[in-house]
């Protein structure tokens, strides 16, 4: 019981002490520091790349090549001077004859290298690099290595090395296609095609990736910085307290509340782990939850933030450039799986409070609503204003500007959350530098996607992936029991759970936006190949992709919350992955039925609810499954049936529920058998 349990007496963490775990945990935000003169003139950069990216989104008019040139040159050069050779030079500021303020010279060197390799190419005139294309120049072919070789540098600094390395294989691939094993064999291609194709034309390195970071991304990111110095994270952890925070096991509801309310405003896992993880983590230890169980709800609640509308971890903007369709429709398609995953959450932490008897927060320990709204509800004001121009059909960056407008105006007005020059100028610098590693990233993605696409790996890869799946189909359909199913239901499936783990694995320690626009190149053909439906076929193989933020060995956002908890990682990545298994169920939900995306073909209201209510109690079972409890403790053998009957509610269809329904009524009476004798025992 939790009068029992010892109160956590671990004292908070301060904001130094969480930059350092979001630093250790979080690579794209290990800055180097630098001296005073550079860091004021590197400040200036980057307001300046906030001020420039607001400017041409709202009311400049720049060639499409010149825009995704110039945030280019922002990214590289600025990731050169701020992020070390090795992590470990990120730390400290040794001063020597060959570093400037901290910097090495031959850093600055390769920064104004980066600017000039990503400018030198939409410079060009026009007709001009229309002569060049197919047929590079000897200076293009510098160029244009140079670029490359300083982009997968630049990802190496501030993200790690296992993009980079990816990036190289690709680039190996299309070089050496002719000694390529089986159905991946292919012409190859010269040094100078790779470059002619990667550089030349905006397949590559200035391919959809990096116009969108360059168009959408950077505004929504600056947005979320700016709405919350205004207040409206704090806000949104206020009403989170008061919505959950009484009831049974409080903080860890409230972590789950105020992570998704998070998520609407922060694309970042981590980043959504250390804000909300330095209140909840404490609260959740100190009622008695166990500190690796505390974390786990953090960390799988803020990687929730990466599938939550409006932001999606930027991936609804790669979405809506790859597919073609309005933003709206990509948010209400991410609207009820990401409460699905809520939902999970909930139910798991729901029953590890009643099983071990904790209590919710007191009284006193609580906001009042009411003081609540009347402190911080200004702050409301731009993301209502964001949310009305998408879902009135306005475009992303329109939405974005006057979402941004609004915040800086609320800011001068809220005398709650004063936004003073200084506060905009740090607001302003520290947008951009949160965009920096996700901007890297999108520019190695780029080198990615322009090797699919001039090697065509995409469609060769579906097809090993499909064939593959067929062979496992046809072993399984002539087996007694799994034979009831055909071999195209047994391909399907076994190409779903295929790609399923390729995307975890590919995701490990890779910027979720990067793993999707690299999953979508080479997973969504086999997908199409099935005639999956492309907006269900780009949502799969998202949703395992975020997945990888909380899956062992790589969770970098439950390795952070246990940083924060002071809980064993593994550990706290293994219970995470636990909590999240909604995420991991939901996308075949949506495959078999993608009436719950709500825009996909065949919608209607009776599929959506018929779906939804099954989902809702397929995920509640595996919940009961996964804590042993439900209104006692469950044996063995009972958390075996009900996961088994979770799969009947999961499947769609009236039937499959109707059976589940059926086969979890022994269940739920001895059950209510067990408590009601406990409680006997109890009274007497």
């Amino acid at each position: 019981m939790a009068a029992d349990l010892q109160a956590d007496t671990t004292p908070a963490l301060t904001s130094e002490q969480l930059a350092k775990i979001e630093r250790e945990f979080d690579p794209e935000t290990a800055f180097r520091p630098t001296g005073k003169n550079l860091g004021f003139l590197i400040a200036g950069i980057l307001v300046a790349m906030s001020v420039y990216h607001f400017y041409a989104s709202g009311f400049g008019l720049i060639r499409e090549l010149v825009h995704r040139g110039i945030h280019l040159s922002f990214v590289l050069g600025l990731v050169f001077l701020l992020f070390g050779l090795r992590k470990s030079g990120n730390m400290v500021a040794p001063k020597a004859w060959y570093r400037f303020e901290g910097v090495p010279l031959i850093d600055v060197a390769l920064a104004i290298l980066a600017v000039a390799a990503a400018m030198y190419l939409p410079l060009l005139p026009p007709e001009a690099l229309a002569q060049r294309v197919g047929n590079p120049s000897p200076s293009d072919i510098f160029m244009g290595s140079c670029l490359l070789i300083l982009t997968l540098e630049a990802t190496r600094r501030s993200i790690g090395p296992t993009l980079p390395i990816i990036g190289l294989l690709f680039i190996g691939f299309a070089y050496f296609g002719p000694w390529m094993p089986g159905a991946l064999k292919h012409g190859g291609s010269s040094w100078l095609g790779i470059i002619n194709h990667l550089y030349m034309t905006n397949q590559g390195i200035y391919g959809i990736a990096i116009g969108v970071m360059a168009k959408y991304v950077f505004l929504f990111i600056l947005f979320g910085v700016l709405a919350t110095r205004i207040g409206l994270g704090q806000l949104f952890i206020d009403i989170a307290l008061v919505i959950a925070g009484r009831y049974s096991g409080g903080p860890a509801k409230v972590a789950i509340f105020s992570s998704a309310f998070m998520g609407t405003i922060s694309g970042s896992s981590i980043a959504n782990t250390v804000t909300t993880g330095a209140l909840t983590i404490p609260a959740m230890k100190k009622v008695g939850y166990p500190a690796h169980f505390a974390a786990a709800v953090e960390a799988t609640s803020s990687t929730g933030g990466q599938i939550t509308p409006p932001i999606l971890g930027a991936a609804a903007f790669i979405m809506v450039e790859y597919l073609e369709i309005p933003l709206r429709d990509v948010l209400a398609a991410a609207l009820f799986p990401a409460l699905l995953h809520y939902f999970g959450i909930f139910i798991m932490v729901h029953l590890e409070a009643k099983k071990l008897g904790l209590r919710g927060l007191r009284a006193e320990e609580l906001p009042k609503l009411g003081v609540v709204l009347r402190d911080h509800w200004l702050s409301l004001i731009p993301l209502i204003i964001l949310v009305y121009f998408i879902l009135s059909g306005r475009t992303p960056d329109f939405a974005a500007v006057y979402g941004i407008i609004a915040c800086v105006v609320v800011g001068f007005l809220n005398p709650n959350h004063r936004l003073t020059i200084p506060d905009l100028w740090v607001s302003l610098a520290a947008g951009a530098k949160n965009t920096l590693a996700v901007g890297a990233a999108a520019a190695t993605v780029g080198v990615v996607v322009g090797v699919v696409t001039l090697t065509g790996v995409g469609f060769r890869l579906g097809y090993v992936v499909v064939q593959t799946a067929t062979d496992i189909g046809t072993f399984f359909s002539t087996l007694p029991v799994l034979g009831y199913f055909t071999v195209g239901q047994w391909t399907l499936f076994t190409s779903l759970v295929l790609i399923a783990f390729s995307c975890i694995i590919m995701g490990a320690g890779i910027p979720t936006t990067a793993t999707y626009i690299i999953l979508v190149a080479v997973a969504a053909p086999a997908l199409a190949q099935l005639q999956v439906e492309p907006l269900v076929a780009h949502f799969f193989v998202f949703y395992y992709g975020v997945l990888a933020d909380i899956t062992p060995p790589v969770a970098l956002a439950a390795y952070a919350a246990a940083g924060i908890a002071g809980s064993n990682p593994f550990k706290t990545g293994n219970t995470a992955f636990r909590l999240g298994i909604a995420k991991a169920l939901v996308p075949f939900v949506f495959v078999y039925s993608p009436a719950l995306l709500l825009v996909a073909d065949g919608f209607t209201w009776w599929l959506f609810s018929v779906t939804l209510l099954g989902a809702m109690l397929g995920i509640a079972s595996l919940g009961v499954a996964f804590s042993g409890y439900l209104f006692a403790s469950l044996k063995k053998w009972e958390r075996w049936w009900v996961a088994l009957v979770s799969f009947l509610f999961i499947a769609p269809g009236l039937a499959t529920m109707a059976a589940g329904l059926i086969l979890m009524v022994p269940i739920v009476v001895l059950q209510l058998r067990r408590a009601k004798a406990e409680q006997s025992m109890l009274d007497t």
